[in-house]
């Protein structure tokens, strides 16, 4: 059994200990500095062939929502199972994703559910995290926001789903079900 050749290996601000793989095409995400045994076979081209455990998983993109950036760099509770997951896969969103990230920020500074010195600690975390920031059709997300009276800025998102064919993870529960009713595949957290 081989571990995928390390470009790039370092903590982020929260101490998560990242590395990108060989091709710098994924990533890899673990609290202890090793490598989990991920399911993933590289092609030829890359220079690794080996399996690296029994099955193979299949790269994708996954739009994810702010808050699960949040949950993950505030350690939430659903942390472990959105990096679970994620993991092996490329994370896209809505390129307002730094804006609402900053703005979930300054109000739980408001609310006091975040302490003004953790506060750019945790926004350089989120940061860290790689993600493919894609315009997306206001005028698409104003129509789902009207017709299922939500949010612009989470109707960007489902767009951003509906546009790339990719599955949404998100925290929301009102967005989950708006997605379902629009055919979206949903990666459950529990």
């Amino acid at each position: 059994m081989g571990l995928p050749v390390v470009l790039v290996k370092f903590k982020d601000p929260t101490g998560i200990a990242m590395a990108s793989s060989y091709g710098g095409s994924r990533i890899f995400i673990s609290d202890n500095g090793k490598f989990p045994l991920i399911n993933t076979v590289r092609p030829p081209k890359f220079g690794l062939t080996k399996k690296i455990s029994m099955s193979t998983i299949v790269p994708m993109n996954i739009i994810a929502d702010t808050n699960t950036f949040l949950a993950v760099t505030l350690y939430e509770p659903e942390r472990d199972e959105i990096i679970r997951l994620t993991l092996g896969h490329d994370l896209v969103a809505p390129d307002i994703l730094p804006f609402e990230i900053g703005n979930a920020l300054s109000a739980m500074l408001k609310r006091r559910r975040l302490e003004p010195d953790k506060l750019l600690s945790v926004w350089d975390a989120t940061q860290q995290i790689p993600v493919d920031l894609r315009n997306v059709d206001i005028r698409e997300a104003l129509k789902i926001a009207s017709q299922f009276n939500i949010y612009a800025y989470d109707a960007y998102f489902l767009v951003c789903a509906i546009s790339l064919h990719s599955p949404l993870i998100t925290l929301d529960r009102r967005m989950n079900e708006v997605a379902q009713s629009l055919g979206i595949h949903i990666m459950e957290v529990t």
